[in-house]
């Protein structure tokens, strides 16, 4: 694709600026339509939907970050002269299209389009029926910032397709694509692989673990616990899962204490065999696949584990691979915790809900990426570039 320059694509996110801050009334009144029409029984999902002005706000301040950040395009990675005289230089390019599909959330459109338009690719825009009518005048919104820099509008598109035509473009798209983010649940992700002709990286599933081992500030954890698990439960990084040490200290009265604190709060409980020894009233975890669900409710699954060994096993088997935390004041145990377990981000002493890319320093992210290639954790800017090769020489041949 053609290089656009650092300074038009500036511009065109200072004209976003001006056109979200202007038409805040109409975006309102576009996100109520979808909101009455919005008729499923999933609260997280409608928690995700709503807009406000404090969420035109976010939006204005994402793409005032993306503009403020060096472009990521061209840059120099590494040089080589070699001994026949050749001169290598690897630098940063476009990936070229991408295409992302989410749910429910239009802040996703400005998000994800700021990013990939400012690391100079397209993007195709597939957000749910749910948020139709939020996502079309956002787009109108790019359109005319991308009008007034003179530039075409096909850099930021919007999909408009049922599952069936989705499906279709994705086995047959209409123009080359380069990535495909499914930023949702596990049959989003399963429907993308199954039908992506190109690369995929997946993004978007929770399901995270939290371990209280023996040695842990059991008043420190529960209000890590409680921040984790209820602070938004539309969040891929909400906490669902929690495994305490049959170790600790005052082990019956620390779980009837949780349990007490849980339930006061509106978390439901289910728990497996032992904690149930304990909190008889709990209701039990019907299967062992419950332990991979990602709940986006206020429930969680408590179970008992006799080791840090034992507990990094079980995560390792049901995990989303995004996030996972310790509590603990044994450094070592902390150390042997978060080098073996198999997610994004780990943490001693704190609430996975910092898995973000605006609390990890990294500002407007495209989604959190639970794969390990081409990159993990948040995709920010600096993350939607590939890589390419430049040969400079006077004549050479390879012998």
């Amino acid at each position: 694709m053609k290089l656009i320059p650092t300074e038009i694509k500036n511009n065109v996110l200072s004209s976003m600026i001006q056109i979200l801050n202007k038409n805040r009334k109409e975006l309102l009144n576009a996100n109520k339509k979808d909101l009455e029409l919005f008729t499923k029984e999933d609260q997280a999902m409608y928690d995700r939907l709503v807009l406000t002005d404090k969420k035109i706000d976010e939006m204005i301040l994402a793409v005032t970050k993306v503009k403020s950040q060096n472009d990521p395009v061209h840059k120099e990675i590494s040089k080589k002269e070699l001994d026949n005289g050749l001169t290598i230089i690897n630098k940063t390019a476009p990936f070229g299209t991408i295409m992302i599909i989410y749910e429910s959330r239009p802040d996703v459109t400005v998000e994800a389009a700021v990013l990939a338009f400012k690391a100079n690719n397209k993007i195709l825009l597939k957000g749910g029926k749910e948020a139709i009518y939020s996502n079309k005048i956002l787009v109108d919104f790019w359109h005319q910032a991308l009008i007034e820099n003179d530039l075409p509008t096909d850099y930021i598109q919007l999909l408009v397709m049922n599952r069936e035509e989705t499906q279709a473009f994705l086995k047959n798209p209409t123009e080359k694509l380069d990535l495909i983010v499914p930023r949702g649940g596990e049959k989003l992700i399963a429907f993308v692989k199954e039908h992506a002709k190109c690369a995929v990286l997946v993004s978007g599933r929770g399901n995270n673990f939290l371990f209280v081992d023996e040695n842990a500030n059991w008043e420190q954890s529960i209000k890590v616990i409680l921040n984790a698990k209820t602070d938004k439960i539309s969040a891929c990084n909400a906490l669902d899962k929690i495994l305490i040490s049959t170790a600790i200290d005052d082990y019956q009265e620390k779980l009837k204490n949780l349990a007490t604190i849980l339930e006061n709060n509106g978390v439901s409980i289910l728990a497996d065999t032992d904690i149930r020894k304990v909190l008889k009233d709990a209701t039990p975890i019907p299967n062992e696949e419950v332990w991979k669900e990602e709940f986006l409710a206020m429930k969680c699954c408590i179970g008992a584990v006799d080791s840090v060994d034992q507990a990094i096993i079980k995560i390792n088997k049901n995990s989303g691979g995004h996030s996972a935390s310790i509590m603990t004041t044994d450094p070592s145990k902390a150390q042997v915790f978060m080098e073996q377990v198999d997610c994004a981000a780990v943490y001693q002493n704190a609430s996975t809900r910092f898995t973000d890319g605006g609390q990890m320093g990294v500002g407007a992210e495209l989604a959190i990426s639970t794969d390990k290639l081409h990159h993990r954790g948040p995709l920010g800017l600096n993350e939607l570039v590939t890589n390419k090769y430049y040969f400079f020489g006077d004549g050479q041949i390879r012998e």
